[in-house]
């Protein structure tokens, strides 16, 4: 079966959007900074909203790039091992599965996958920090730019549906869907910071989103496309 057939681009945009309080956790700090470094008077709710726009502008081109170097390898690899295909689904699946448990608070394996792009980070870290504080839209550009390569499992676990797609260019436009799915509780947290919070700390809401990611990676993996496919 053709992967656009069960990997969409709002299911993309879904996953960003139920995983997004997992977001907070990892990109909700320097968002939230963002607003913190303005000072407060006329025009601050405009400049406040270029920031929060330009920065998660940049974190977004930075997984459609990440998807694009992915696909790239992915594709290669495939040409040369006819079975790539199977364990490519097998991993992005078994991945939304682990980052489901992760947000229902049942199991937080997703953290060892995290450790992969941390000697990466490592690197990147001290980069950020030439951009704060953010006084204008292009430094806000740049460090979202930057903060798009920090280890994150949901985005892992994303990357691994992109793979699946069959251009290119659709793996890349799969991530920007995912980071548009992410983008309302990242703006909301520079405007509502405390509501989000809450949100985050919600153990039903937390165990619902947990349970629809394991739904959509299972049904990812290889069985259910081979039972879909033969009915």
């Amino acid at each position: 079966m053709n992967p656009e057939l069960y990997l969409s681009y709002p299911s993309a945009f879904l996953i960003g959007l139920l995983g997004s309080t997992h977001c907070l956790g990892m990109c909700g700090g320097i968002s939230a900074s963002l607003s913190m470094a303005l000072r407060v008077g006329k025009g601050f709710r405009l400049r406040q909203s270029l920031l929060l726009i330009a920065f998660n502008s940049g974190r977004i081109a930075s997984y459609a790039l990440i998807a694009t170097l992915v696909a790239i390898l992915s594709t290669s690899a495939a040409n040369q091992w006819a079975g790539l295909g199977i364990v490519l689904r097998s991993i992005a699946g078994l991945l939304l599965i682990f980052m489901g448990l992760s947000m229902g608070q049942w199991w937080q394996g997703i953290r060892y996958i995290e450790r992969i792009g941390a000697p990466l980070w490592k690197r990147l870290a001290p980069v950020t920090k030439r951009f704060l504080p953010v006084n204008h839209p292009g430094q806000a550009l740049a460090l979202g730019a930057l903060w798009g390569w920090l280890p994150c499992g949901l985005v892992y676990s994303t990357l691994g549906w992109a793979a699946l797609q069959p251009t290119v260019g659709s793996a890349a436009l799969t991530m920007v869907f995912f980071g548009l799915g992410t983008l309302p509780s990242m703006l909301a947290t520079g405007f509502a910071a405390s509501w989000i919070s809450g949100l985050k700390s919600n153990q039903i809401f937390r165990k619902f989103t947990g349970i629809l990611l394991i739904l959509f990676g299972l049904w990812t993996l290889p069985v259910a496309t081979f039972i879909s496919s033969s009915h």
